[in-house]
């Protein structure tokens, strides 16, 4: 499957009164001690968007990321999915959770389960699904992400990539409203980055709802609708990716790109 690129893909611009809008960030703060990670940070993401959020280490992207499905609590703001506001705890929480599909750095794998048990363990315990239709469903989607013959193996018999897009394949078997990213290739050896990228490619492909923290530009120009840029706990500016590439508006983002795109 071939990604769209960004020429031919529909423009979006979502906003609070547009019905098609799945997240939306309000005035959302987070302090780790004395340190205001994310200040005031307003945000809507439509329904079948790719957000790619990128910008300097420290800037509050992963934070960001991980609000959305209360893996971190904010401190004050309102965050939405689907026009209802994020339950703190409780089994609303886990409800919540089975809605927002999430994809680590770091795979976190059931390194004692086997790739297709990781897959199923979601959709059957929370789910209540059948043994045999959600294994039957994992295999296809193992098979969509292209580690289909590696079902029956442990995550250690896999290469790093391989584990990241059964991962990717984990997250999906719940059907997810929307799937996040936190840097998915950080933790891989160059030569795996791109697999995981083309897999990410194809879902974007295919109208899946994706938030991405990602240091990966090529991904951002040619998968995103939109890319943000962070800075000290900050939107500073938001745009399609031909436009944020060829002209960012702000200092900040024009010295940002300008150090990482001559590596």
């Amino acid at each position: 499957m071939t990604a769209p690129t960004a020429q031919n893909r529909p423009a979006q611009q979502p906003s609070a009164a547009e019905p098609d809008t799945l997240v939306s960030l309000r005035g959302v703060n987070k302090y780790f001690g004395d340190l205001h990670v994310l200040r005031e940070v307003d945000l809507d993401i439509a329904r079948g968007e790719v957000v790619v959020i990128i910008g300097p280490s420290g800037s509050g992207k992963s934070t960001l990321c991980r609000t959305i499905n209360r893996l971190e609590q904010i401190d004050s703001g309102e965050i939405l999915l689907d026009r209802v506001p994020l339950p703190a705890e409780g089994k609303e929480l886990a409800a919540l959770r089975s809605e927002v599909g999430m994809v680590f750095q770091s795979f976190n794998l059931f390194a004692h389960m086997t790739i297709l048990d990781n897959v199923t363990l979601g959709p059957i315990r929370v789910r209540g699904q059948k043994k045999a239709d959600a294994e039957k469903a994992a295999r296809r989607l193992l098979d969509r992400v292209g580690v289909g013959s590696q079902a029956d193996k442990m995550p250690a018999q896999l290469s790093g990539g391989q584990q990241q897009r059964a991962a990717i394949a984990r997250a999906l078997a719940m059907e997810p409203k929307v799937l996040l990213f936190d840097e998915p290739t950080s933790a891989l050896d160059p030569e795996m980055v791109t697999e995981v990228l083309e897999t990410m490619k194809e879902l974007a492909a295919t109208g899946m709802t994706m938030v991405v923290v990602t240091h990966e530009m090529g991904f951002a120009r040619s998968a995103a609708n939109r890319v943000i840029f962070m800075d000290a706990g900050q939107i500073v500016e938001q745009a399609p990716p031909e436009e944020f590439f060829a002209r960012p508006t702000s200092e900040r983002a024009r010295d940002f790109l300008s150090k990482i795109l001559s590596h």
